[in-house]
């Protein structure tokens, strides 16, 4: 792919972040949201292209379960579209001076209808940071659409459409139920306009593995926990798409790609179905994302040997204090086997349970202590820093006091500071603060809360340049800049 303009991924897909060592080759972990990419002509957005073309007059013999499965999922498979305003110079005096002027520029993905109402669902970082968003049917009809809710760890987002007519929606299947080696078929917009209409592409293949955990070794690297492995071709573009098999429902959202160079290799990955309808009711039900949480960390190899990380065991280092795991009696040295009917290796097959779990209902967990065995039920509870109260700072900028849970969850060295729950990416640009962050001083103001930032930011802001330490990743960091 070039930047150029021509098939480029886009600035928010994050692309190369997800370097990734297998042995002796550098793999890429592409999430593979489309190109940015011209708005369609005036004749597409106008609903001018014609919806498929269903010939009567295809032979008996050319007609089989992938033909049939497709025509089942493709009216529910639409194109979204979105816009992002970004402050860039113009040219070197712009540079030079300071100055930006806004530029916008336009990217594509794909999404799949999941409540005739007009409910959707595509990857969180199809619409990252998008200042607007639309989505175009298979017959070329646009509509505007709003964000109900985004759920970045698990890549997933839910859009709302306004239709006034009930919309084609997908059957959903069970992906914990799928065998190695069955037909999976991708359906998406690869490189979207540039194939000229939004009639969706298809490509077939099989399910090469289940319960692939994709983990990055070193800052800035990809992470994905209990993905959908395929061998189905995925590119640029097919990000949000369905995953289908051979019965027409859909069992995951296609997601990222393995690749030596940006294209389809073979080794395509969706997120599990399972959890996205999880994601879905959660959003619906209660308005918000829930993070199941426990309250156990688990102890880590000291290796560098991948062998060794896949066997070493689900092993609890710590338990937070009055957690449920702590109230199911669970300690420190216990060994984490199996939850529910999902096998537990290592930690990050306990991470992948994890994800799958609703808060408010029972963890039921298989666990060996010492040399004996046994069952035991934890209810689940939403992450801590989820329910915490926030504080609003600047603008793009989100910060939740510390608590000794969060320090905890996040293996953070110190019980006190305010985290950054989220900040916009023009914000960290020009602080140099970045989402995980913890802020423990500005100039010479210690901050125990995250009151304490906005009355630092109060006090300081406008007058000085404000010099600010921060915990990252277990090691202090120092950032100056003004608040105007």
């Amino acid at each position: 792919m070039t930047t150029d303009g021509r098939f480029a991924l886009p600035r928010l897909a994050m692309i190369a972040r997800a370097a990734h060592r297998r042995g002796r080759f550098l793999f890429l972990a592409v999430a593979i949201g489309c190109s940015r990419a011209p708005e369609p002509s005036s004749a597409q957005a106008s609903g001018a292209i014609a919806p498929a073309n269903s010939n009567s007059q295809v032979s008996q013999s050319r007609q089989n379960a992938i033909t049939a499965a497709v025509a089942k999922v493709a009216p529910s498979v639409v194109t979204v579209q979105t816009e992002v305003v970004e402050q860039a110079p113009q040219d070197p005096f712009d540079m030079f001076f300071g100055r930006a002027q806004p530029r916008t520029q336009a990217g594509l993905g794909t999404g799949f209808v999941v409540r005739k109402e007009g409910v959707i669902v595509t990857n969180a970082h199809v619409v990252a940071g998008a200042n607007k968003i639309s989505v175009m049917m298979r017959d070329g009809t646009v509509y505007p659409a709003k964000i109900l809710g985004s759920d970045e760890t698990n890549d997933i987002a839910v859009l709302k459409i306004d239709a006034k007519n009930n919309l084609p929606e997908v059957k959903l299947g069970n992906s914990n139920n799928l065998a190695i080696g069955e037909w999976a078929i991708a359906i998406g917009n690869p490189y979207g306009f540039y194939l000229g209409n939004s009639e969706p592409s298809v490509s077939v293949g099989v399910i090469s593995a289940t319960q692939r955990n994709l983990i990055g070794s070193s800052e800035g690297q990809g992470t994905y926990f209990d993905m959908i492995q395929t061998d189905a071709a995925i590119n640029p573009g097919n990000s949000g798409g369905p995953l289908v098999d051979a019965d027409g429902e859909v069992i995951g959202v296609n997601s990222n790609i393995f690749s030596p160079n940006g294209g389809s290799v073979g080794l395509g990955f969706a997120i599990p179905i399972n959890r996205v309808v999880r994601v879905v009711d959660d959003l619906l039900t209660h308005g918000s994302i829930r993070s199941p949480w426990i309250g156990v960390r688990l102890r880590q190899a000291q290796s560098s040997n991948p062998r060794d990380l896949l066997t070493q065991g689900a092993v609890i280092a710590t338990v937070t204090a009055g957690s449920p795991a702590a109230k199911a009696g669970l300690q420190a040295g216990d060994v984490i086997l199996r939850e529910g009917s999902r096998v537990v290796h290592n930690p990050f097959d306990w991470y992948a349970a994890l994800l799958d779990l609703r808060a408010g209902a029972p963890a039921h967990l298989h666990m060996r202590r010492g040399s004996r065995e046994f069952d035991v039920d934890v209810n689940v509870a939403d992450l801590p820093e989820v329910s915490a109260p926030k504080v609003q700072v600047l603008k793009e900028l989100e910060l939740v006091t510390v608590t000794p849970a969060i320090a905890a969850e996040r293996s953070l060295r110190r019980q006190y500071g305010a985290l950054v729950f989220q900040i916009g990416q023009n914000v960290s640009d020009q602080t140099g603060i970045q989402q995980g962050d913890v802020i423990l001083q500005i100039n010479n103001a210690p901050i125990k809360t995250a009151q304490d930032v906005a009355r630092a930011f109060d006090t300081y802001g406008g007058r000085t340049y404000l010099r600010v330490i921060v915990e990252r990743q277990g090691q202090l960091y120092v950032t100056e800049f003004g608040v105007r």
